[in-house]
């Protein structure tokens, strides 16, 4: 069972009108998620658009374009917790204006306690940038298939780009299921399409369940229309899956974002190195080195805001101290002296392209890559993905808005960098247009050189 505290951060996707907005909305309708006047206000509005139902989807739908036309276009975050965490919040929340925005746990469900960040992603084709920025940093990817339609084009795509972002648990709720008679045939049908189609992407851990977010079918609890469903709820699931394990712990990572000098009577020859840990296992005495200028030292002391610690982790934001007076500034990296990351200023990377401007060999961008910004050139188009059939067009001469390809770039400055698959935080990037400072593609390192 996780701590209490642990986050689960999620992603859901998947073909329009699967269901993604109304499965988010029943997790937070079932529970108890959702403030009493927002309840009222989508009961009104319900009723108004004449549904017939409780749209929960409305929940989540919040710009008035998606409520018109009954899409998601943005990603939309949601916050909500289960089991201890909940009770606890319900609680205080009670205590300070006596009404509760979350409703006191049931007694047969949230056994897990765990906390919980959920984007809303789009299912458009035309959205698939949002649906990349919602989903770099998730540790579960839920891909929603309608029952009745089975796996689609946008499910692939969908599919596909949680296994390039790297993110390491899928589950694919297949929905809708009351509309095929909770068929167990058609259940398993789709889940053979998905598997045999799944066999080229690199998937390490994808579960499979049967729900119906519009009826709560195995969303919360166990469903009594499908005995012949053996699994667990989807909750359940998402309560109990293991993440702690999918960090690295291995290759200390820590990308200076600040220098510390406060200068001031109490702290007058501080200096410390602010930033957040990106992998790795942090103490006092550990042998490091700085990149790209290859300066050797040790670590002295961790502050953190809460004072001096003794270790420190992934993901933990804290201020390292060192032995020596080194030359360090923002962008450089301290790792650990054995498991150095590649300074280069040349790498190949998948790239999912976000502009309307197409990006062409020779294009010329800001590089944004963990603290580090660069300038960089677009050197070789490889090939372009069609995330559809998963086929490489090495004839492409260009990327167009949301498509995925195979590029060779070179930087003006050295970058610290790993694969992707080895690191998500330094293995990714972002590119930079300089004349209008927008982002236009995303990217995963591959190899450098």
């Amino acid at each position: 069972m996780p701590p209490v505290s642990e986050l689960l951060r999620i992603a859901t996707a998947g073909s329009v009108d699967d269901g993604k907005s109304t499965l988010i909305g029943r997790l937070l309708h079932d529970t108890k998620s959702i403030l009493e006047d927002q309840l009222e206000h989508v009961a009104e509005t319900s009723e108004r658009r004449g549904d017939g139902y409780l749209n929960l989807a409305l929940l989540t739908d919040g710009l008035r374009a998606e409520r018109e036309q009954g899409i998601t276009i943005d990603v939309a975050y949601r916050y909500f917790q289960t089991g201890a965490a909940a009770g606890a919040a319900a609680a205080a929340t009670a205590n300070g204006n006596g009404t509760a925005t979350l409703g006191a746990p049931p007694e047969t469900g949230f056994r897990g306690g765990r906390k919980f960040i959920i984007a809303d992603t789009p299912g458009h084709e035309q959205y698939t940038r949002n649906m990349v920025t919602g989903a770099s940093t998730a540790d579960l990817a839920i891909v929603l298939i309608d029952a009745r339609h089975g796996v689609s084009e946008q499910t692939r795509r969908h599919a596909f780009i949680s296994s390039l972002l790297r993110i390491p648990h899928l589950v694919v709720a297949i929905n809708k299921m009351d509309l095929v008679d909770y068929s167990e045939q058609v259940f398993t049908q789709i889940v053979d399409e998905f598997t045999d189609w799944a066999t080229r992407l690199q998937l390490s851990d994808v579960n499979f369940i049967p729900i119906s977010a519009l009826k709560g079918d195995n969303v919360v609890e166990r469903s009594e229309h499908m005995p012949w469903y053996q699994g667990s709820s989807l909750l359940y699931h998402l309560e109990h899956v293991v993440i702690a394990t999918d960090r690295d712990f291995d290759d200390v990572r820590f990308p200076v974002q600040w220098v510390v000098r406060p200068m001031t009577d109490e702290h007058h020859d501080y200096r410390g190195y602010a930033g957040q840990v990106a992998a790795g296992v942090i103490k006092p005495g550990t042998d490091v080195v700085v990149l790209p200028s290859g300066r050797k030292t040790k670590i002295k002391a961790i502050d953190t805001y809460d004072g001096e610690v003794d270790v420190a982790f992934p993901n933990m934001s804290v201020t390292l101290r060192l032995e020596d007076d080194v030359d360090i500034s923002r962008g450089d990296m301290i790792v650990e002296a054995d498991e150095a990351p590649t300074v280069a200023r040349e790498f190949e990377a998948m790239i999912c392209w976000m502009s309307e401007q197409p990006m062409r060999p020779g294009g010329r961008y800001v590089i944004h890559h963990t603290t580090r910004s660069a300038k960089a050139i677009v050197d070789k188009l490889e090939y372009r993905v069609d995330v559809n059939s998963l086929d490489r067009d090495p004839e492409a001469t260009e990327l167009a808005l949301n498509e995925i390809g195979r590029v060779h770039l070179r930087s003006s400055a050295p970058l610290v960098v790993d694969p992707y698959s080895r690191n998500r935080t330094t293995g990714s990037f972002i590119l930079i247009d300089e004349a209008t400072n927008d982002t236009v593609g995303a990217g995963m390192i591959r190899s450098s050189r």
